[in-house]
């Protein structure tokens, strides 16, 4: 199989998406924190210190989605057309399971933005809750959906 991320030359380059049509793309990730119970209901009551959590990692996350470019080398800067954060609560875990949605009208996928908005979402939560709980644990980071583009439709 040909990484489409090396040349000929096995040169790393951007892949050429001059000639492809532009289609709707959407992309679905999600990943998951588990955090102590001290550290979940600091977050579900809104105590905790550095203010609010979810809100916060929300915000994150959609930065995240849209710097993507910026942090992965080989990602082509996109014009998002909407980028959606989701975060559920799984209290008998303690955790928080974190969706992104990312969304545009282009000649690339957005799976790499959905990812990022994860991790960033994720990490943000960890950074705000570091005081509480330093054995918090982010995981299953991955790709859900995908639609759009050559490669066709992925659902996991």
């Amino acid at each position: 199989m040909k990484l489409t991320h090396l040349d000929e030359n096995n040169t790393p380059t951007m892949v050429d998406v001059s000639n492809k049509d532009n289609t709707t793309r959407v992309a679905v990730a999600s990943g998951v924190i588990e955090v102590t119970r001290e550290a979940y209901e600091a977050v579900v009551t809104n105590s905790a210190k550095k203010g609010p959590v979810l809100q916060t990692a929300v915000i994150a996350a959609i930065s995240g989605a849209k710097q993507t470019s910026n942090l992965i080398p080989m990602c082509h800067p996109l014009m998002l057309t909407s980028v959606k954060i989701e975060v559920e609560e799984i209290p008998e875990i303690p955790a928080f399971k974190l969706y992104a949605k990312a969304k545009l009208v282009g000649k690339t996928g957005v799976e790499m933005e959905a990812l990022t908005a994860v991790s960033v979402g994720l990490l943000t939560i960890y950074d705000m809750l570091k005081a509480i709980d330093k054995g918090m644990v982010i995981k299953n980071i991955q790709l859900e959906q995908k639609s759009g583009g050559k490669s066709g439709d992925f659902n996991r």
